[in-house]
Parts: C-alpha cells; structure tokens; sequence
C-alpha cells in the first residue's frame, strides 16, 4: 500500500533518516523542520498518516495534535518523543495521537508501526464493507461513516478509538488479550506497549460510559483483558 505521509521532525538527520525509509517503503513523503509549518501541510493537504515530533520549534507536537483532532482531522498521527515519561505519552494519546515512538528508535520498528498503521486502516476499510452498522442498546457504530451515536448524540473518538472500539464491538462477549488487541489493531505485538491498550480503554469509557469506573459496554475481565459486552448484542 502506497500512501502519502507528513514528517513533521526538527532535527534534520533524524527527518532525513525517517523520509528516506518511509520513501524506501515507496510512499510519498512531505517533510518539514517547523511546527508552524507542520500544521499547516495537514489542515491543507490530504495524507493517509502523520509521522510527528513532539518537540518543535513555533508550534509543538502536542498542540498540532490536539489542534487536528479539534478540527475533525482524523488522520493517524505517530508521534515521535526522546521524552521517557509515561505521562508526556499518555497526553499525547489523551490529545488523539494513534500511537508513539521514543527516541532513539530502531528503522524496522519505525517501518514495522508504520507498515502497522497503514494496515490496520486499510483493513478496516475493507471490513467496513462488509456491515453497514451495529446498534447496542442506546449505543449505534456506523462502520461506514466511521461514527459512534449514544442516545443519538455523536460521540467525538479518535481512529484508533474507534477501531478498538468496532474490534471488540464485533466480537460481543469475547474476552481479549492487551497482547491480542496490540497485535489485532495495533497491528504489532510488544509486551512492553500494554499500557496504550489500557490508555485508549480508559479514553473509551469516559466518552461512552455514563459511569466509567462502572462501564456498561467495555468490560474489563479480570486476569485477561477486555470485552464487550455482549448482554446488549442485538
């Protein structure tokens, strides 16, 4: 799959280094040093996922995150950070960001996110083909505008939200794995990234549940996972 991508890193060996695998992989690539600029690229161009460094000169990684999400740009955003604590992970998360990377990383892992990604978006394109939408109690999933209702009120969720959230939603009663829904879609499998699957669960709850530590859809199960919850399955 061939797709057009922003990097928006900068430090330009590590920009350079990035743009020249993601090309390697035949994408299409835009590239720039600036936050400033950054933002600018995605609110006016169209791409299918956005490599993003966290700190940048003007406008930093989080602010163009969180500014993109506000304007309804859905477009996945891997960000990259030398940051090592999990709290300035989570806000990247929390803000909208699908997934990240520290610094210093690997190229294959770089590839193999970004090649995870780009699946994961194509596959549920593909299945969202297949059913139009699912309707659990007061809760609506329309697959093909992409759109979660509650009581018929449009519930805001990023990709990656949404994803985990039909993936478990079309396996009502099914308990999965953190390790499981990693690799199902995230697309890669690492036992160390558990707590992105617990970040993106907890986000779920506070968008749909009325009482998130009491959740009536996402269920936690305890010694496993996660699942959904299948007593509103139609």
């Amino acid at each position: 799959m061939s797709a057009n991508i922003l990097v928006v890193e900068d430090d330009s060996d590590i920009n350079d280094l990035v743009s020249m695998n993601l090309t390697d992989m035949h994408h299409t690539v835009d590239s720039c040093l600036n936050g400033r600029i950054g933002l600018e690229h995605a609110l006016q161009n169209k791409y299918d996922l956005i490599v993003l460094d966290i700190m940048l000169p003007e406008i930093d990684g989080l602010e163009i995150c969180s500014q993109l999400r506000a304007k309804g740009q859905l477009t996945p955003i891997l960000m990259l950070t030398a940051r090592t604590s999990e709290m300035d992970r989570v806000v990247g998360l929390e803000l909208g960001a699908d997934d990240y990377l520290t610094k210093p990383f690997g190229v294959r892992e770089l590839q193999a996110r970004v090649k995870a990604m780009l699946r994961r978006v194509d596959m549920l394109t593909q299945h969202a083909e297949e059913v139009d939408q699912l309707r659990f109690d007061q809760l609506l999933i329309d697959i093909q505008k992409r759109e979660v209702r509650l009581d018929d009120k449009k519930i805001d969720l990023t990709n990656t939200e949404f994803d985990l959230l039909l993936y478990m939603a079309r396996s009502p009663g099914h308990a999965f794995s953190r390790n499981h829904l990693l690799n199902d879609v995230w697309g890669y499998q690492h036992s160390g990234y558990e707590h992105t699957v617990n970040s993106h669960i907890n986000r779920l709850r506070h968008k749909l549940e009325a009482y998130p530590s009491d959740p009536k859809f996402v269920l936690t199960v305890w010694g496993v996972g996660y699942k959904f919850n299948d007593s509103y399955a139609s």
